[in-house]
């Protein structure tokens, strides 16, 4: 496209001549593979070319050749959600190993009773997982989830190898029983066992969500123009051969994130399409969307990696946070103690609050926590 000289404004200027830089250095990206041109190629891609649907193309396979309908459902409860008004559905990364957090988990935030009688929603918590990958300790940790189903009626199992490698199959265990056992949930989040979600603060904005009508809704930390790693020491470590190209479509971080229900069933439709063998789960997600249309939102108060900082302030608002095993029971407690939302009300104690939070997430240093923005939110 050619501009009239006279119309084109200094920013104008510097664009073109970004965008010209930028291109020039695509002659020699093949040289050299390292974290920063790593990041230089996938943000070009998406900002100048911004464009996946040839991804997508290629990754689309003539028939279904994949799939969560592929493996047996060993543990299975196909009346969880019937005949009833459902809210969320809440899916739970699990390994079978991990009884201990699945049990802090039923106390808290997952509490399917803790949530009808004082937030007055009715929510459906299941944990997803696959077979124990230990052979030697196999039939050992089976027992002690048959034992644990039949005491608790929220497992859910297919017959793969629950490892690092099969998430991608775990997120098609997710999709597969939403569509075919309750597609008439409104939300459906997914999350890992060792988060922490402030359930008062989600039911409260799913609700005021629920009564807009939203459709085509995915929220949670946004990964913008990540790249592929090439680091073959790297556990996310993705060949040429699985995804040549130099930039993701956006994705939320699989650690914990919220769609609606006519998502999930596109998703899943997508999910029948494309070749599933890109075993990061997260990354997948974001490739169903984006062949259908989808495009994820950013919430500031969903975290990333880690741990938000205890504060009341930060309780006010928050709706995730990362890596919670020991001290769950005591951040739920502190979490959603009643006079956590008195704290910030009153014009001092709202300036207050900024402050704690502006010390908190605003630092130099940075942690992969809330984004400093979150202090304003």
């Amino acid at each position: 496209m050619f501009v009239s000289g006279r119309r084109v404004k200094k920013w104008q200027f510097v664009q073109l001549f970004a965008t010209c830089f930028l291109v020039s250095l695509m002659c020699f990206w093949g040289l050299e593979d390292n974290y920063i041109v790593s990041y230089m190629k996938s943000y070009s891609y998406r900002y100048l070319i911004n464009s996946y649907d040839f991804v997508n193309d290629s990754l689309t396979l003539k028939r279904s050749l994949h799939g969560a309908t592929s493996f047996q459902y060993l543990i299975n409860h196909k009346e969880k959600c019937q005949a009833q008004d459902v809210l969320l559905l809440l899916f739970v990364k699990t390994a079978p190993e991990n009884y201990g957090r699945r049990s802090a988990i039923r106390k808290t935030w997952g509490n399917e009773k803790y949530v009808r009688s004082q937030l007055n929603a009715n929510i459906k918590t299941l944990f997803a997982l696959g077979t124990p990958s230990d052979p030697l300790k196999r039939e050992e940790l089976q027992r002690d989830l048959d034992w644990e189903n039949q005491m608790y009626n929220d497992l859910i199992q297919q017959d793969f190898v629950d490892s690092f490698y099969n998430l991608t199959i775990k997120l098609l265990l997710q999709f597969n029983w939403a569509n075919t056992f309750c597609p008439h949930a409104r939300f459906l989040m997914t999350a890992d066992d060792d988060i922490f979600i402030h359930m008062p603060n989600l039911i409260e904005y799913l609700r005021d969500l629920e009564q807009t009508g939203v459709q085509d809704f995915w929220i949670g930390r946004v990964h913008r123009g990540a790249p592929p790693v090439r680091d073959k020491s790297s556990k996310y470590y993705v060949s040429y051969e699985m995804y040549q190209w130099p930039a993701y479509p956006d994705y939320t971080a699989g650690a914990a994130y919220v769609i609606s229900n006519d998502v999930a069933a596109k998703v899943y439709t997508a999910s029948q399409t494309l070749n599933s063998s890109l075993y990061i789960d997260d990354v997948f997600m974001g490739l169903c969307a984006n062949k259908m249309g989808i495009v994820p939102q950013d919430h500031v108060f969903f975290s990333g990696e880690g741990k938000t900082p205890y504060h009341p302030c930060i309780y006010d608002k928050m709706m995730t946070s990362h890596g919670h095993v020991q001290d769950l029971q005591d951040l739920w407690e502190d979490a959603t103690d009643p006079k956590v939302k008195t704290i910030s009300k009153g014009f001092f104690r709202q300036i207050y609050c900024r402050l704690v939070k502006i010390a908190l997430l605003c630092r130099v240093i940075y942690k992969d926590t809330y984004p400093c923005r979150a202090a304003f939110a």
